[in-house]
């Protein structure tokens, strides 16, 4: 508590109190404005030839749908009367006449967002900038979503804000995969020496040294390709008692594990990503995505064009094998101090993860074996990639709730106790909930991020662009001020796509470009891969935060040794992307 006290010093005080005020202030004085956006539906037919529209997964009639211009969700509407007198959303539909002079209806469901314009962005900053200065993120974050409470209008932050950002769906998800399930699936392989004999068992076969280690974690977060929270949670957890007994900084470590999460799932996409993404590419009147095959297809045709992704994979590959040309200064330090002091973090680090569990108390006359790890770990896979072939998606609570269940299943076979086991599961939850309270906050700030609508408002400044070639670069770095100040890639694609690609298109056909898909796709690539980066260097995202639990790294070391690796890559791709976007005309 005396450290928490000691960094909140006046500076950062006197941040979170004059954003506070102003917060209020604009939440109360200024009228917020309104958007109205518009998202395409596809209609669908079952069985018994009843036509549906898919409604964010839910069947809705086609009679439901009103005409366009009897719809009440308008902005000049919303400007001029409460919006409590509104719905939430409606369907819509217009009549669009085809070549050829047959008539066609096209579906939409339409909903309302609001934006204080700039004044949008002061919750996320207040965190950044508090988590930045203080090094203490449980703290900041609340400070955010303080500021995020008092400019949306909600005083009551238990009952308005936190009480149900906490009793959601995702909230849950993360108390009971994150909490329960990975630090009890910690605390067993720390206490039965599973993660050791693994660490052994990979020194003794392919581990040389430090550069072995963290080249063994690369290849891990590219095997492990789902991407995002689950690549984390499994290269961290798999590698770190490897990369701990090679003296591998957590630093580096934590860079490599972030850094092959997102940008692998991006690259190798046999996973959620274009079913998710494909839901937000829709354009009317453009063949090439009218249906969601053609939309999934053009994802993976568009992969080439992820330079980011590809840029940071590499350089991440070269941070591994230390032939990185241009290394931050402070990650050349971290890996000097962990060489020749075995200090893993830095003197004033505080990690997110418990370093009590680096003991392991193996219980006397019991013997460990690297099937103890491997076992659990194959199983896990074997769940979360046979369900996502079978189901369509991965189910990566049944995958570690089977690990843990065998972990736990095989320590008891071979001897340990009930209570020794049951104590262990303990141990690791107990190592993990500083972690999983800040995941809850950095949850709770990203829904207030996307509700006061600093998103929304960002991409309605694309509309006046003059130069079709700088659409790309504009696309990635709104995408990654979205990304990074709510800490969400999928949350950024939801508010960025749906304006990038019909804008695209209309500049592409407009100015007459002679590859107007290919100019679509670049600016697509861009627009993906700038929240990759966003999300990936965020201080409030979940992936930043679990690279840093899984691999006992201080979060704001981590965060600050991978901005300037990541902005390298970022750098080239946007050379690439405006280089190729010239070559459209």
């Amino acid at each position: 508590m005396s450290k928490l006290v000691n960094r909140w010093n006046s500076s950062s005080l006197w941040i979170f109190v004059v954003a506070a005020v102003v917060a209020g202030a604009v939440g109360s004085w200024v009228a917020p404005t309104w958007i109205v956006g518009r998202t395409a539906l596809e209609l669908t037919t079952d069985d018994a030839h009843r036509q549906w529209l898919d409604v964010k997964g839910e069947k809705r009639s086609v009679n439901d749908a009103i005409p366009i211009a009897d719809a009440n969700l308008t902005e000049e509407r919303l400007a001029k009367a409460n919006f409590q007198d509104f719905p939430e959303a409606e369907l819509v539909f217009e009549t669009v006449e085809q070549e050829g002079g047959e008539k066609q209806r096209k579906y939409f469901l339409l909903q309302a967002y609001r934006h204080w314009k700039y004044w949008s962005f002061l919750p996320a900053l207040t965190a950044i900038v508090l988590c930045w200065l203080t090094k203490e993120p449980l703290s900041a974050l609340l400070a955010g979503i303080v500021v995020g409470a008092l400019l949306i209008g909600h005083y009551d932050l238990l009952g308005e804000v936190l009480i149900p950002a906490i009793g959601t769906q995702r909230a849950a998800t993360i108390l009971i995969l994150y909490l329960w399930l990975l630090g009890g699936l910690m605390g067993v392989w720390a206490n039965t020496g599973a993660s050791r004999a693994f660490a052994n068992y990979m020194s003794r076969h392919f581990v040389r040294g430090p550069r072995s280690a963290k080249f063994v974690a690369w290849v891990l977060g590219v095997v492990f390709f789902q991407g995002g929270t689950v690549s984390a949670v499994l290269v961290g957890t798999t590698v770190r008692p490897l990369a701990d007994e090679q003296r591998v900084s957590h630093e580096e470590l934590s860079l490599i594990v972030d850094a092959t999460s997102s940008p692998i799932a991006v690259l190798l996409a046999f996973n959620v990503w274009p079913i998710y993404v494909q839901a937000f590419l829709g354009v009317a009147g453009v063949a090439y995505l009218a249906t969601e095959a053609d939309r999934v297809a053009f994802f993976f045709r568009s992969v080439p064009l992820s330079f980011y992704a590809w840029f940071s994979v590499l350089a991440t590959l070269l941070v591994a094998i230390e032939k990185h040309p241009l290394l931050p200064k402070k990650l050349i330090l971290a890996r000097e101090r962990a060489r020749t002091t075995g200090e893993l973090n830095g003197p004033d680090a505080e990690p997110l993860a418990d370093e009590e569990l680096d003991e392991e108390p193996v219980p006397p006359g019991y013997t460990p074996h690297v099937s103890d790890f491997v076992l659990p770990l194959v199983l896990l896979l074997t769940v979360a990639i046979g369900t996502y072939i079978l189901l369509g998606s991965p189910q990566v609570l049944w995958a570690f709730g089977a690990a843990l269940a065998l972990s736990a299943g095989t320590a008891w076979f071979k001897g340990m106790a009930f209570k020794t086991i049951i104590e262990s599961i303990l141990e690791g939850q107990k190592s993990v909930v500083l972690g999983s309270v800040i995941l809850l906050l950095a949850v709770t700030i990203g829904g207030i991020s996307q509700e006061v609508g600093g998103g929304r408002y960002l991409v309605t400044l694309l509309g006046g662009l003059q130069w079709y070639w700088l659409l790309p670069t504009m696309a990635f770095l709104i995408s990654i001020v979205i990304a990074f100040s709510t800490g969400s890639s999928f949350a950024t694609f939801a508010v960025t796509l749906p304006l990038v690609m019909p804008l695209a298109h209309a500049i592409a056909t407009g100015q007459g470009l002679a590859h107007p898909e290919l100019f679509v796709s670049i600016c697509f690539a861009a627009s993906l891969n700038g929240g990759v980066f966003g999300d990936q260097c965020s201080p409030i995202s979940d992936t930043t935060i679990l690279s840093s639990i899984c691999t006992g790294a201080d979060l704001m070391d981590h965060v600050k040794t991978q901005i300037p690796v990541a902005g390298q890559a970022a750098l080239l791709a946007v050379a690439c992307w405006t280089t190729l976007a010239l070559f459209c005309a």
